[in-house]
């Protein structure tokens, strides 16, 4: 299994630093969400652990050495990456596309596929349910299979750790929850270490098995999600006011925000003079015990 760790890591684009000092473990087979506010750099680390930022300060370690230090060979059979905004591939169909995963573990002068290749793509195409379409265009696809058959292509690569940067862009909650399953049975099955960065804490909260919180380019809370999401930590690097209840479905933290025309009294101020409708909601009880949400896998 492959490790994955930051040490004082310090990160820049040009003479403007988005991160410093920042040191994180991620846990080797599981689920790691980083999470935070706009621009508090959750991308730029996602980007420094894949080492396609070189740092001003500290060291990322893959295997235990700088991941600078490796060959670009060794890192691309190990870990894999998918930005947000993948690279148009006009006139490629779903397998063509799927089979570049397999580039940096072709052998030989030219690096012409061979038979394990065509093994690996088959695997990808079945456990992201496109063999169907293995043959159509990726562009004549929509958003959801769209990032399944680029997620197939990072799977076909075999490698032992994947970064996925907003794997969720773009898609309706249908294709969210979709794509996210689909990841979560990948890491279940062959136990592929997995660091993701997502927007929606509900999400992170229920998919995660490990939260790395950034707020102005600072690791300031990581752990389980039980113990990073509290109504103090959403206040502090949200600026959101909210209570935290239990996920009747996943029982893990489920955050409610708070507005200013959302509470019970709110609403029941809207009606005419000032009556309260005639039903009121079902009453939520609040989770005030960590130990009742649903730990770590």
């Amino acid at each position: 299994m492959t490790t994955l760790r930051a040490v004082d890591l310090s990160l820049a684009y040009g003479a403007e630093h988005v991160l410093r000092d920042v040191s994180v473990e991620i846990p080797e087979g599981r689920v790691t969400v980083i999470v935070g506010a706009n621009a508090s750099g959750k991308t730029t680390l996602l980007r420094g652990l894949g080492r396609m930022l070189r740092p001003t300060s500290g060291v990322v370690l893959l295997d235990g050495k700088d991941v600078h230090s490796r060959s670009s060979k060794y890192v691309a059979t190990v870990m894999g990456l998918l930005p947000q905004d993948a690279p148009e591939q006009t006139g490629l169909t779903v397998a063509e596309l799927v089979h570049r995963g397999r580039t940096p573990r072709r052998q030989g002068l030219f690096g012409r596929p061979g038979p394990g290749d065509d093994e690996a793509v088959h695997r990808a195409l079945e456990l992201t349910g496109l063999a169907p379409v293995a043959g159509r265009l990726v562009d004549d696809l929509s958003g959801g299979p769209r990032r399944r058959a680029w997620i197939a292509m990072a799977l076909a690569g075999e490698t032992d750790v994947l970064l996925l940067d907003e794997p969720t862009a773009f898609l309706d909650v249908a294709g969210e929850v979709e794509v996210l399953d689909l990841l979560t049975d990948l890491n279940r099955r062959s136990g592929t270490t997995m660091v993701l960065v997502l927007h929606d804490l509900n999400l992170a909260a229920r998919y995660a098995d490990h939260l790395v919180a950034l707020k102005e380019g600072r690791v300031v809370r990581q752990g389980v999600p039980a113990e990073v999401l509290t109504e103090g930590f959403l206040a502090d690097v949200f600026g959101l006011r909210a209570r935290i209840v239990l996920d009747p479905v996943a029982r893990t933290p489920l955050i409610v925000p708070i507005g200013r025309h959302h509470s019970y009294t709110a609403i029941a101020c809207r009606h005419p003079l000032g009556q309260e409708p005639e039903s009121k909601p079902a009453p939520v009880r609040l989770v005030d015990d960590p130990p009742e949400f649903a730990g770590p896998r």
